[in-house]
């Protein structure tokens, strides 16, 4: 008897196109948005991910639907308008920065039960996406890991404070928290980056990463902080990088047992040793992503090897 695939990551957020803008005039299209990466790390990694997002009926959402169905993620998604896109110009190390146009007309409410729901970045902060996404946690909350990225994008930003308390609700609802150190910087503008990561912790995550690009990752929990280090790679450009440290995070979370109802208390028991190999794991799959052009997350063989 044939049985359909049970969705083990639901992930909800913006898909759009990235309009890549090199130092040598170059320009190149191709699918992104951060809660679409994270979706394709896991699929590529072996997972079954949903994706619930905004992708219009054009010919740049035809592009991502292809995109996402190479990388086995399932769409959640009624096909009405335009295709959101974020315009990103590269300089000389390879880091961006971006212009976007966002359609965020997404539908949460046909949305498959899983194990772990992730949300994060853009639509998380900006209407009408974050209020349906807020709703969503909270209803899912009880039976799943709650996984949260900001992904923070100042150039949307036309109110900061607005967007610092709803990001800082976001994160007080999720039971891990993975963010840049830019993240932070804008959220806490004041304080350390450990001490940021500790007072999220005690909002209610029971665990924080903190990304440092080549410089490694800070990792706080209840009664416990660490580091771990990036391998070392030459950095074709970062896009995508932080997608993928999330993705192959929750795959780790995983396979350790660490998803479901019973998800907070796992992540409580998961020791600091196993925690920091699967964070090294996590750490090596973005460095495979920077080593080469665009958000290209590695397959599980390549992450493997």
């Amino acid at each position: 008897m044939h049985t359909t695939p049970t969705t083990d990551v639901l992930i909800a957020g913006e898909t759009l196109i990235d309009i890549v803008r090199r130092l040598d005039g170059t320009q190149a299209e191709s699918p992104g948005g951060s809660p679409a990466n994270v979706g394709i790390t896991l699929g590529r990694l072996g997972r079954i991910p949903a994706l619930v997002t905004h992708v219009g009926d054009d010919e740049r959402g035809a592009a991502i639907r292809s995109w996402l169905d190479a990388s086995g993620v399932s769409l959640v998604s009624a096909p009405t308008g335009r295709t959101s896109t974020a315009q990103a110009t590269l300089d000389a190390d390879g880091a961006a920065t971006y212009e976007f146009d966002l359609s965020l007309d997404l539908d949460a409410t046909d949305a498959p039960d899983a194990p772990v729901v992730h949300t994060g970045s853009i639509a998380t902060v900006l209407e009408p996406s974050a209020s349906r996404l807020r709703a969503l946690v909270e209803a899912r909350r009880d039976a799943a890991l709650i996984t949260y990225d900001p992904n923070i994008r100042p150039t949307l930003v036309d109110d900061a404070e607005r967007v610092r308390r709803t990001a800082l609700e976001c994160i007080a609802r999720a039971h891990v928290v993975k963010a840049s150190d830019e993240d932070v910087a804008f959220l806490h503008p004041d304080l350390a980056l450990v001490d940021a990561a500790k007072q999220w912790v005690s909002s209610g995550p029971g665990l924080v990463v903190v990304t440092r690009g080549g410089d490694g990752a800070l990792v706080v929990r209840a009664g416990s902080v660490f580091e771990i280090a990036t391998p070392r790679v030459t950095v074709a450009d970062t896009v995508g990088a932080g997608d993928t440290f999330m993705g192959a995070l929750i795959d780790g979370l995983l396979t350790a047992g660490v998803s479901g109802p019973a998800a907070e208390e796992r992540l409580g028991a998961i020791s600091d040793h196993d925690l920091r190999r699967l964070l090294e794991r996590a750490a090596r799959a973005a460095s495979v992503t920077v080593s080469r052009p665009g958000a290209n997350p590695p397959t599980l063989a390549e992450l493997d090897a």
